[in-house]
């Protein structure tokens, strides 16, 4: 029997256009092989997902930049047909931004966690996330948020060039501009001409200062906090492999104990009052060691299926169980389990792993999405080379308030010249904040 009300089923919401995000199918999976009818609002054309046997439907999203009425729209057509309250699940930030704002809208329709409307709004805003980490005395590289174009330019001289230059809510970065939500510029001319596409960006530009990779310094947490404020579901893990190297998503991860991490996790959602689900980027820091906030994301993360339990709990069940007022089963973490991103890491698949792996794509249950994947993949790859053999360069044309946090330097170390230029060159769905 299924420690999940399958009575009650999920939806799972993706605005975002990304048809290779394996965080959706692990979701499906997750609740759909406990026997939860799993519905996903989001974009299939061209997407794996949509060959996984556990999905039960796949409904269109809501159309690109669309507003909250006609997200609320979409839910209210999703929900009708399903005719039965569901567990609602964003998968990425926009939808969590926007579920935040609808909640009392959606509430007779979807059950949701309990928490403040603006607050998922506020911890994916990168500009806000600096303040939030600055009042709840937590590591987070310096920043500094210009108000013109010339304090820009003051501000990258002043971190010490490079910096890394990031659009405060990145959801509304719209496609097709050749923007970047995050982007390491090597001149304040770079910033200053950042600065000037401000409005075409939608949000604020902020500029950091560059904490620069290495090993062992790139970490992630992923949890669930339940009605009573517990952190479930999930626990700290360690990039091993990006992709790209030095500053994308996680190729690579491990479960990996880290008591500075989890400590650092509780406390910044207990200072919040936070409830759902959550997955935080952090980065060491170098010289003083500390661990250093990059992002809060207010949804999984695409790699949560790294902390499943030995009771079979993840993030995604953990809020299942919670909204359906289930016990949550007290399972035992598996330090040392691996997920692997197999079309960014393919030999790191093919590895033995002696503490447990979990692939992305492939599932001896459900092998249709591993097989489309591959296929859908290569033709992504020979397009992405004609691009780049045909096209130029994407273009970057386009008092100061300071929040700063524990007194560090702009740079601990000299960054590699070829990792600064992978990192100019990131999308929105290769930078670390997306997974």
């Amino acid at each position: 029997m299924s420690l999940l009300d399958i009575r009650v089923p999920a939806v799972l919401l993706r605005i975002d256009r990304n048809p290779f995000h394996h965080g959706t199918l692990g979701a499906v999976r997750s609740l759909g092989r406990a026997g939860v009818e799993v519905h996903v609002v989001a974009d299939s054309a061209g997407s794996p997902v949509r060959s996984s046997r556990f999905v039960c439907q796949m409904h269109p999203p809501p159309a690109p930049g669309a507003s909250l009425a006609e997200i609320a729209v979409t839910l209210r057509r999703v929900a009708a047909r399903i005719a039965r309250p569901a567990v609602l699940i964003p998968m990425d930030d926009a939808s969590a931004v926007a579920v935040g704002r609808l909640r009392d809208e959606l509430a007779p329709s979807y059950l949701l966690p309990q928490q403040p409307g603006a607050l998922a709004e506020r911890v994916a805003d990168k500009a806000e996330l600096a303040a939030v980490c600055a009042s709840a005395d937590i590591p987070h590289p310096v920043t500094l948020i210009p108000e013109s174009p010339a304090q820009a330019a003051s501000a990258a001289w002043q971190l010490g060039l490079p910096v890394v230059a990031k659009w405060s809510r990145p959801w509304l970065v719209p496609c097709g501009t050749g923007l970047r939500s995050t982007v390491v510029v090597h001149s304040a001319q770079e910033a200053r001409e950042l600065y000037l596409r401000a409005e075409e960006a939608g949000s604020r530009l902020l500029l950091q200062a560059f904490l620069p990779s290495g090993p062992d310094r790139d970490w992630f947490f992923h949890g669930y906090v339940d009605r009573t404020g517990a952190v479930r579901g999930g626990g700290p893990g360690r990039k091993q492999r990006a992709w790209p190297r030095g500053a994308g998503l996680t190729a690579v991860g491990r479960w990996t104990p880290n008591s500075q991490v989890q400590s650092l996790a509780e406390r910044l959602t207990a200072e919040l009052g936070y409830r759902g689900i959550f997955d935080l980027d952090f980065r060491r820091c170098g010289t003083t060691g500390s661990y250093h906030l990059l992002d809060f994301n207010p949804r999984p993360g695409a790699q949560f299926r790294l902390f499943t339990d030995s009771a079979g709990l993840d993030v995604v069940r953990a809020q299942h169980l919670d909204l359906t007022h289930r016990p949550l089963p007290d399972g035992a973490p598996r330090p040392g389990r691996s997920f692997v991103v197999e079309n960014y890491a393919p030999l790191s698949a093919l590895r033995p792993a002696p503490a447990g792996r979990e692939l992305a794509w492939y599932a001896p249950d459900d092998r249709a999405p591993g097989r489309a994947m591959w296929g859908l993949w290569a033709g992504h790859v020979l397009r992405k080379l004609r691009e780049r053999l045909g096209g130029g360069p994407v273009p970057t044309h386009a008092a100061t308030r300071v929040v700063r946090q524990w007194g560090t330097s702009p740079l601990d170390e000299p960054a590699e010249q070829a990792e600064l230029t992978k990192l100019t060159e990131l999308t929105d769905d290769e930078k670390a904040s997306s997974c």
